[in-house]
């Protein structure tokens, strides 16, 4: 066997694969960590999502890897120290599924402010909450985007296209680049206390972990809302509970969690929380995009054994 896939992966593109080396596509596997050692001899390239874990541990027992597969962009689920020193490329999905999470980060956006879409549990009921559902729009507000890569700016792109105004903070971004035209450029301290609607877009490091924690949450303007389409460590759960239950956020929305696949026990903390939307870390998975995603890595990696 050439090439294993752990996660789950557009059925064309595994086709595409399985015509030109031998594949074998194991969608459920990652829910198999400990199996994937023993199956990596003659590997060559293996194709992963967020949940596989790439340790130094997996490519130790895997003699003949030479690349990784990654349907989507994040990569702390990879350890790049261990693959680099083993000479292993790691292959992201970049650009592939940005649109996909621009929209999600941009309707729950709508949603949180509008702040009427759970009204069904008391319509159910027989009740009839008008008032408690009239809402804010989201023309004339203001966007602060946390991280400002290729997906920030397409989701500051259709923020605009609404009427928003848009600030942002990315200390990696030079002052004078031009993906700043039309979007203010803030630090972070600033951008939190401007923006009604708050959006994370960095990456799981050492340096952002828990970024968004009871200091940060208590800078964030009164009656706003957050919105982690990033990784889940970026923010301190328990923290965001209390704010939200305090009354100083007004609304959160959570594809991704400290603890995936999100436990019951690890959800039990958001039980109470008003104007909470928690998605199972979808945002940049949409039909359209896994077969962008797909059938670009099926490419990529494709390319490096030397079969496209």
């Amino acid at each position: 066997m050439t090439v294993l896939i752990t996660e789950f992966m557009d059925e064309g593109a595994v086709a595409a694969l399985k015509s030109k080396v031998e594949t074998q596509y194991l969608p459920d596997l990652a829910d198999r960590q400990g199996d994937i050692p023993a199956m990596m001899a003659g590997i060559k390239a293996l194709i992963v999502r967020n949940r596989t874990q790439v340790t130094p541990e997996l490519l130790a027992a895997s003699p003949d890897l030479k690349t990784v597969g990654r349907l989507g962009v994040g990569l702390d689920n990879i350890n790049l120290p261990a693959c680099a020193e083993k000479g292993v490329e790691v292959i992201p999905a970049t650009g592939a599924n940005t649109i996909s999470v621009a929209e999600y980060v941009v309707t729950n956006a709508l949603i949180l402010m509008r702040d009427a879409y759970q009204a069904k549990h008391s319509m159910l009921k027989g009740g009839w909450p008008r008032m408690a559902c009239s809402g804010r729009e989201v023309g004339g507000k203001t966007l602060g985007l946390i991280g400002f890569g290729g997906i920030a700016r397409e989701t500051a792109r259709l923020a605009r296209g609404l009427g928003m105004d848009v600030c942002a903070t990315d200390p990696l971004l030079p002052a004078d680049d031009r993906a700043w035209e039309g979007v203010e450029r803030l630090d972070l301290e600033k951008v939190l206390a401007k923006a009604d609607i708050v959006s994370l877009h960095v990456p799981l490091l050492d340096t952002t972990r828990h970024m968004i924690n009871a200091t940060s949450l208590g800078q964030m303007k009164q009656g706003s809302v957050l919105v982690n389409a990033a990784r889940g460590g970026v923010v301190d759960e328990a923290a965001l509970v209390e704010a939200m239950k305090a009354g100083r956020l007004a609304g959160a929305a959570l594809d991704c969690f400290e603890t995936e696949p999100l436990t019951e026990e690890a959800a039990e903390k958001f039980r109470g929380c008003e104007n909470l939307i928690l998605t199972p870390h979808i945002a940049g998975v949409t039909e359209e995009s896994n077969v962008r995603v797909s059938t670009m890595i099926a490419d990529l990696v494709l390319d490096r054994l030397g079969k496209s």
